[in-house]
């Protein structure tokens, strides 16, 4: 592997010896699928029963994943990352909000992540959960394009009237709005919302980002079409790259519903997908914003070769690489070290309500050995050195 992600003095500069322990035990544990699913499993009967168990979780996983249970407290961890020229993107991950009221709240709180987020400060980016701001089961009627009820009307007008309030104060404050995908199945709608927030808003700056999943086979085809459309229309394209969350969701819903699988064959494919995605943005910066969200290494080290290659500047403004917070810090940090634009993705939330987010934290480094193996082979580096000055 290349030598700029070997370097673990930098990677890990801001962790004490015994946070690196922990951190290693933490991997240790969600690298076993059996004591994951026990240890995921136990978490979410205990909290049911209302066992006092919140200690706990906060000195384990959420030490780990997150910065804080409240906004106020995330803005420690803010101003420590742009110390080391590192940006952050704030997230409210709270998870099941299914009420107007829910919506309201979700909006008041986007709102006010937005009021001190400041691109100068180091907080660029602000993420929006289409789902944080209406039904699902209108995002799917919307994407089916079945015929509303009046009532449904109503909602979904206040559902594009959320997203534009929050444009406007990014647009104000001079942030960036993430836009987060969906599953397949309501994904039309958003795409379609998320096109036209695009043509309003990105006009002479990018201040929207679309999401766009590459385990998905369609969305090449569709990328593709998105960027010919909005040379044409005469705006500019704000894209957020992953390779995706929802994979088994997406299989069992094809399942169920008797539809073809919508996700790409294999991991290999998945890859190959992204890479050829990543390669047309990176050819296209004129019109483009591309936010690299990815924590392959082997892709991120693609990306570079074809900067390199095009002479495109290491901290060109349209370009940056983002990872989630608690998560290859051996990408984040050595690339923020050599100049190029990082982002860390920083969930914060009440200890109780972004249990769902940890729980799928768990889950996805246990399902990919690599990356987990890869985390711990780097601490035990990191331990080595230092028992080693």
């Amino acid at each position: 592997m290349n030598s700029i992600f070997e370097n673990t003095r930098v990677a890990f500069a801001s962790k004490t010896d015994l946070e690196l322990r922990k951190s290693y035990w933490l991997f240790r544990l969600i690298a076993s699928p059996l004591l994951n699913k026990i240890g995921t499993l136990s978490v979410q009967i205990l909290l049911k029963l209302g066992a006092p168990i919140e200690g706990l979780i906060r000195s384990t996983m959420f030490s780990h994943f997150c910065v804080g249970t409240s906004l106020e407290e995330s803005q420690l961890v803010v101003k420590k990352l742009k110390k080391i020229n590192v940006d952050s993107c704030l997230n409210y991950s709270i998870e099941g909000v299914k009420s107007e009221i829910g919506f309201e709240k979700s909006l008041d709180q986007t709102l006010k992540i937005l009021a001190i987020s400041d691109s100068n400060l180091g907080s660029p980016f602000v993420v929006l959960k289409p789902t944080g701001f209406g039904a699902i089961s209108l995002f799917k009627k919307v994407s089916e394009s079945i015929k509303l009820s009046s009532s449904e009307i109503e909602a979904w007008e206040r559902v594009k009237k959320r997203f534009q309030i929050c444009c406007v104060k990014a647009v104000q404050r001079n942030v960036k709005i993430l836009v987060d995908a969906e599953e397949s199945w309501i994904q039309p709608a958003l795409d379609n919302l998320v096109e036209d927030l695009m043509e309003t808003y990105n006009k002479e700056n990018i201040i929207v980002y679309a999401t766009i999943q590459m385990y998905l086979s369609n969305r090449l085809p569709y990328l593709k079409s998105l960027l010919i459309k909005a040379e044409k229309t005469g705006y500019q394209v704000g894209i957020k790259l992953v390779r995706g969350a929802y994979i088994e969701k997406e299989i069992a819903y094809a399942q169920i519903n008797k539809l073809p699988k919508p996700v790409c064959p294999s991991k290999e494919a998945t890859d190959i997908n992204f890479d050829k995605a990543l390669n047309l943005l990176l050819k296209n910066l004129s019109n483009v914003a591309v936010f690299v969200g990815s924590h392959n290494e082997e892709s991120t080290l693609k990306a570079l070769h074809q900067m390199d290659t095009q002479e495109i500047a290491k901290n060109h403004p349209r370009i940056c690489f983002a990872h989630l917070y608690g998560m290859s810090d051996n990408i984040s940090y050595n690339l923020a070290d050599q100049g190029y634009n990082v982002v860390k993705y920083l969930p914060y939330g009440p200890i109780k309500r972004v249990v769902p987010y940890l729980i799928r934290r768990a889950e996805e480094n246990s399902s990919i050995a690599n990356q987990t193996s890869r985390e711990m082979e780097l601490i035990q580096k990191e331990i080595k050195r230092r028992k080693q000055i």
